[in-house]
Formats: C-alpha cells, structure tokens, sequence
C-alpha cells in the first residue's frame, strides 16, 4: 500500500439517534449538551424569596427576549410570597396551572424535550433532583419585516411578500384567507436542521390523495439539514431527470392563497421566504400574478404574447442558423444578400458564432446576478459594449447574430418563472447545435425530443402539458390559456380533481 494510499472504511452511520440525547432531565445534563456554548445561561432563584426552595431558570441569550424571561417569569417567580411558603410539589402545580405570566407553559420530561425548547427559545425551570422541568414560551420574535416582494412585483395588489419566518408567513396565510377549513399540518425534517415544514389546503376543496401523497413526500426526507431549496424540491417532485420545475413556487401571499383556493396544497418552510404550490403544470408557470388584476382581454393578450416569447427564445437561433447554413432559400433576396455580406469577414461559421454569444449572454447575466447590485449593472453595461459593439467592429461576429441573440434572450425575460426560463435557455443551445448539424430536419428532430419528454412528465397525477393535454378525460385549453372575464369563471380546474369544483355561483 502506498504513502497516500487508504484502506477503504464502512459508511458511517447517520449522525443522528433516535432519541438523540440519553440521560435524565436534569441541569447538570442540560449543562453537558451545550458545553462550550457562551450563550448558555443557568440561573439559581429562591422561589418567593425561600431560601429553602430554589430552582434553576435556564435559557439560551438571544434566542429568548430577556424581557420576557424578566417581567413573565423572573419577577413573579422571585416576588410571589404565597408561592415560597407552599411545598414544592404544590408550587409546582401553581406555576404550571398559571402563577407566572407566560401564555403558553409546557411540562417536559426528557432531555431531548427540553433541549429542543431551549433551541426554540423557551426557558426552562427545574427543581434539583427532579427529573422533569416546565418549558415557558418566552421566544424572541426578531426576523425580517414584511416587505414588498422583489421577484414578482406587485403592480396592481397587495405589496407584502413571504419572509425567514414560518408563523408569519402562516399568519399572512390566514389574513388573506380567513376560511376555518384551511387546514395547516406540519413535519420536521431533517436530522440536524429540524426544520418545520407546514402543508397548507383547504378541506372540502383539495384532492385529498394530493394532500396525502405530499405529506407521505415529505415525511420520507431523511436528510441532515433542510436549507435550502433544493433540499425540498428535489424530494417532492416526481422526476429529476428534467430542467423544467415539476413545482410552482411564489412569494406573495394573496398568489399563494388563490392557489389553495383552486385546489392546490402548499408547502412553507422555515427560513425559506416563498412558498410552494403543488401540482404545477406549464401552464401555470406562464401566468403571471398580476393577470387576475388586469382587464381580462389585456392579461389574455399577455399570457398569448408569452407562449410567443416561448416559441421565439427556444427556435430563433437554432432556426437562424439552421436557415443560413442548409437552408438560405427561406431567407428574403434582400436580407440574405445583407447577411452574407456582413458575414463575409467573419472567420467563425454561423453554429459557433450563435454558440460563442449564447454562452457569452450567461456568463454576463450569471456576473451580473452574483455581483453586488451596483457593481453587476456596470458589468452589464460593460459586458454589452464589450460583447456586442466591439465584437461586431473586430469582426469576431456578425450583427446578424448579434440581433439573433438579443431578441431570444430579451423574449426568455418575459417568463414569469425563471426556473422555466433556465430551463427554456438550456433546450436552446441543445436545438441550436442540431440546427447546425442537420438544418431544419434537426430543429424538427429537436422538437419531436422536447413535446416527447414534456409528455412524460407528470406532477402529482397532473399531466404537465396541461392545458394542452386531457386530465380525466377533460380538455382544458382554450379556458386555461386565455383568462376567462372573472363573472364566467365559475368552475375550479378539472384537472386538479377538487372536490368541490364551483367556485362562484
């Protein structure tokens, strides 16, 4: 065996047990959990002021509002006279039944519990020698305001947007949507994160074999931390071998809740600000928040101006190239004379001078997306002169292609999802090189691949062609693709198999 070399080992096993801390509940145990953590804080107080009757206040500094922990717990706690002269047992089941001013007070009987609380922002009281404590809620509520979201800006509607925390954005749910049957479930997930993860839907609409088959989803993530997400994503859709997202996510509220009231079930998790909506077909990720808030003749002509900017920024560099290298008949006299000759000192053929500037165009927006958002713009600018007016004058590429470009990536702009554009992006490369190598019949070849791996594609039962494709025997195109004037749109999507289909009377 080599220096280097190493024997192989066995995979460890998970780094998290069930239960995840051994011991009894005590502070000398809760003590050696968080060794070494400065904001571990134990405190010994005498109960009403009775030396003989003390016990240890514990809490972590800057999860708990030291206000709280002073005004609802401390001070009664030090200050209430009747509490010292009663026996511990009986102060016990006064401090549990209401003698301190906490809303909500739980009794915790193993380590894992009370640890957990601790983390959540509970401080805990424990008599010595007692195996159990009682858990106060006294957690801080410091997190990013409510502000107007910056993806999807609202022109016409409400200005607030999802945030880090999972009980506001909750509690936004239920100011939009104030229905008892919004039912709201949650689940943790993942071994060292915990993240709560909350399934929303209202009964009585929702199918309830989606609402099923997401929790069974979610319940089977076995992963170490839920961050990120891609975390989530990645293990609730059907299939991954696709670029095209299988779910719709937003970050405004009043989307998220029409969403529930046509039937989807909603996913919010902690520390994420958006939320997700399941199923998610492709027409969904064409419509735009503010549609529904627009004359519905506009929002029609809208959602058909896009499905065009579809069709224009996948084929229009694959179609040029295709046109210019096999098929230069298809081209006007007059535009073609002026391609070629613009073309007659470019030293690169036409498939690596549209793939050179399509690659060119991510690298700029990908720059400009990762830099700071002053610096980015002036890269952008720069990156625009450099690639475009500079290229052209030095003969690198021709204006042509240059034009090609910029009207396909302008047109991709006019997705309301991006992940659909990224996906959008990474096909057009894909239908530029087979336009390249066989001309239109390759473009074709493309197309019939792309329709071919569309139509297998399902979410959650849910053709995702939809509304080009039947559900249940239903064909719901025309109704999908163009907004309905709202007083006729009486009926929820037959697709999404809702219980209670009329919306209106």
């Amino acid at each position: 065996m080599g220096f280097f070399e190493r024997s192989p080992r066995p995979d460890p096993p998970h780094p998290r047990r069930e239960p995840r801390l051994e011991g009894e509940l005590t502070p000398e145990n809760l003590a050696r959990v968080f060794a070494g953590c400065v904001d571990y804080n134990r405190r010994s107080v005498a109960v009403g002021g009775n030396e003989a009757l003390r016990c240890e206040l514990i809490f972590l500094a800057g999860m708990v509002r030291m206000e709280r922990v002073s005004d609802y717990v401390l001070r009664p706690l030090a200050q209430d006279g009747e509490l010292g002269r009663l026996g511990e047992a009986v102060a016990w089941e006064k401090m549990r039944s209401g003698a301190l001013y906490s809303l909500s007070v739980t009794e915790r009987t193993t380590l894992d519990e009370a640890a957990m609380d601790l983390i959540e922002g509970n401080c805990l009281l424990i008599f010595p020698g007692k195996e159990r404590a009682l858990s106060f809620n006294t957690g801080t509520e410091e997190k990013r305001g409510v502000a107007d979201p910056e993806n999807e800006v609202s022109v016409k509607g409400p200005r607030d947007s999802f945030v880090e925390n999972l009980r506001t954005n909750t509690s936004l749910v239920r100011r939009h949507l104030k229905a008892p049957e919004l039912k709201i479930t949650e689940q943790v997930v993942g071994r060292q994160s915990l993240t709560p993860v909350d399934l929303l839907w209202v009964e009585g609409i929702a199918d309830p074999e989606t609402v099923a088959e997401l929790e069974k989803r979610v319940k089977k993530i076995d992963i170490d931390a839920l961050l990120a997400t891609g975390n989530l994503e990645e293990y609730i859709v059907d299939r991954l071998d696709t670029v095209f997202p299988m779910v719709q996510y937003t970050e405004r509220p009043d989307r998220f809740c029409y969403g529930l009231c046509q039937g989807r079930v909603g996913v919010l998790v902690e520390g994420l600000p958006l939320g997700y909506l399941a199923p998610g077909v492709i027409g969904d990720f064409l419509h735009a928040p503010q549609d529904r808030s627009e004359n519905w003749m506009v929002a029609s002509a809208l959602t058909v101006l896009r499905w065009l900017c579809l069709l224009v920024t996948l084929y229009l560099p694959g179609v040029y190239v295709a046109m210019v290298n096999f098929h230069p008949e298809m081209i006007p006299t007059r535009l073609a004379l002026s391609i070629m000759a613009a073309r007659r000192d470019v030293p690169f053929s036409a498939l690596f001078e549209t793939l050179l500037l399509l690659l060119a165009f991510e690298v700029l927006q990908e720059a400009g997306l990762r830099l700071p958002q002053s610096i980015g713009q002036t890269v952008s600018i720069l990156g625009g002169l450099v690639v475009g007016s500079a290229a052209v004058e030095a003969r690198l590429i021709s204006p042509a292609v240059l034009v090609v470009v910029a009207a396909a990536g302008i047109a991709g702009y006019t997705m309301p999802s991006q992940d659909l554009a990224a996906g959008l992006r990474l096909w057009r490369f894909l239908l530029s090189v087979l336009g390249g190598l066989a001309g239109l019949f390759g473009v074709v070849v493309g197309t019939v691949a792309l329709v071919g791996h569309l139509a297998g594609l399902e979410s959650f039962g849910v053709a995702y062609l939809t509304p080009f494709a039947v559900n249940a025997g239903e064909r719901v195109g025309s109704r999908s693709l163009l907004r309905q004037p709202l007083p006729k749109d009486k009926l929820r999507p037959g697709y999404l198999n809702t219980e209670n289909r009329r919306k209106q009377g």
